[in-house]
């Protein structure tokens, strides 16, 4: 499987969190610009943010999360395979 990398909206401090929802810890701060891989995808909590209203989380590591509405997929839907 090839992991493709896409950039976080500019100018946004992204939080990465344990899990798939605000509800989880965060475990650290991504930089702005940042290029992040997508392992996989999975539903959680909608967040609003700069590329619209998604409840698509995307796995960028082992138990770290970020909202995709964050990510500039070019896509509404899923990019990767869902997780699981």
């Amino acid at each position: 499987m090839s992991v493709r990398y896409y950039s976080v909206a500019p100018g946004v401090r992204v939080n990465v969190r344990s899990g798939p929802g605000t509800g989880y810890g965060i475990v650290r701060t991504l930089a702005e610009g940042a290029r992040i891989p997508i392992y996989c995808q999975t539903s959680g909590t909608t967040v609003t943010g700069t590329y619209g209203t998604s409840s698509i989380w995307d796995n960028i590591s082992d138990g770290e999360f970020v909202a995709d509405a964050y990510v500039h997929t070019g896509s509404d839907g899923y990019v990767a395979d869902r997780c699981g």
